[in-house]
């Protein structure tokens, strides 16, 4: 089988913010080799998941690129692998047939060529694919791992969470209300503000850009202190939260997407009240442009095909 296929690169690599102009189409010809023991199978892409840590693995130098083979640095003009949903349409290996659905490491492009490495068989269950990308795939997997693992809650501890309507941020305030817990989240826009605590159930939320002094704020939301922060952003966020937390606090850092584009900020949380107050902080794994401008509620993904 030969398929022409139409896939993302970047042009350069990014040390800022990204734009769209910092990406590109390319065309390439994909079709199977003649040898029948390839094992190489031919996936028509569904739906990709989009996230924040790939930014880092277009950076010219990111620490996290050294750490992980899943955030290897990318070089312009490079296949760009993310976690998503295909269906295969041709296959040498004897794993996968013709019309299954498969779940992980595909391609930002129209159609992937594997060789089932880092790739599951899919039963959808009845569920919109986009479902596996998001709350039944790695958005859910973190957000459940990262709170009940990391933060190990208790019914009515006070759980303050920062992009609360992130694709992790709203599925951990969800699963803290329905545990038994007070939560409290912030966003950057007052339609999000609204929809954590309308339809999501939070306690309490707010618009961080329009609060000129986060210590105050937090300690109006949180007068009896925060027992857990899940934090996705970092920087002054962090401080703030580490200023507020309660005697054995807990951090779950899951992200850090304030600092990822802005290289002179780092967070300077107050270490005394870390020791002090013995203040458990672990940062976890479990394993675009419009993500960076805050644009997105819940799972960023792209639908690249109707199946």
């Amino acid at each position: 089988m030969e398929v022409t296929n139409r896939y993302i690169v970047i042009k350069a690599k990014i040390d800022g913010k990204p734009q769209e102009s910092d990406f590109e189409f390319k065309t390439e010809t994909l079709s199977l080799p003649i040898n029948p023991v390839s094992n190489d199978i031919i996936i028509k892409n569904l739906c990709i998941s989009i996230d924040p840590y790939q930014i880092n693995r277009m950076k010219t130098v990111s620490a996290s690129q050294k750490i992980s083979e899943f955030a290897a640095g990318i070089s312009p003009g490079e296949v760009i692998v993310a976690f998503g949903v295909g269906k295969v349409v041709a296959s040498h290996n004897p794993k996968f047939e013709n019309g299954d659905y498969v779940v992980g490491h595909i391609s930002w492009g129209e159609y992937s060529v594997s060789q089932g490495f880092i790739l599951n068989k899919l039963d959808p269950m009845g569920f919109p694919l986009s479902y596996h990308v998001g709350i039944l795939g790695l958005a859910g997997l973190t957000a459940y791992a990262g709170f009940f693992e990391v933060c190990k809650p208790k019914k009515g501890e006070k759980v303050f969470v920062s992009a609360a309507c992130g694709s992790v941020g709203n599925l951990v305030g969800q699963y803290a209300k329905n545990f038994g817990c007070y939560v409290v989240g912030c966003a950057g826009s007052a339609n999000k503000v609204k929809l954590l605590k309308e339809k999501l159930g939070f306690d309490e939320a707010f618009n961080y850009k329009e609060e000129t002094d986060l210590n105050l704020t937090l300690k109006r939301y949180f007068p009896d202190g925060i027992d857990i922060y899940f934090d996705n952003v970092g920087g002054e966020m962090l401080e703030a939260a580490i200023s507020t937390m309660n005697l054995h606090g807990r951090v779950a850092l899951c992200g850090i997407i304030s600092e990822y584009t802005d290289a002179g900020k780092r967070a300077a949380p107050d270490m005394l009240s870390v020791m002090y107050k013995s203040i458990t902080i672990q940062g976890f794994l479990v394993a675009f442009v419009g993500l960076f401008r805050g644009d997105n509620v819940g799972k960023r993904c792209v639908q690249i095909s109707q199946d």
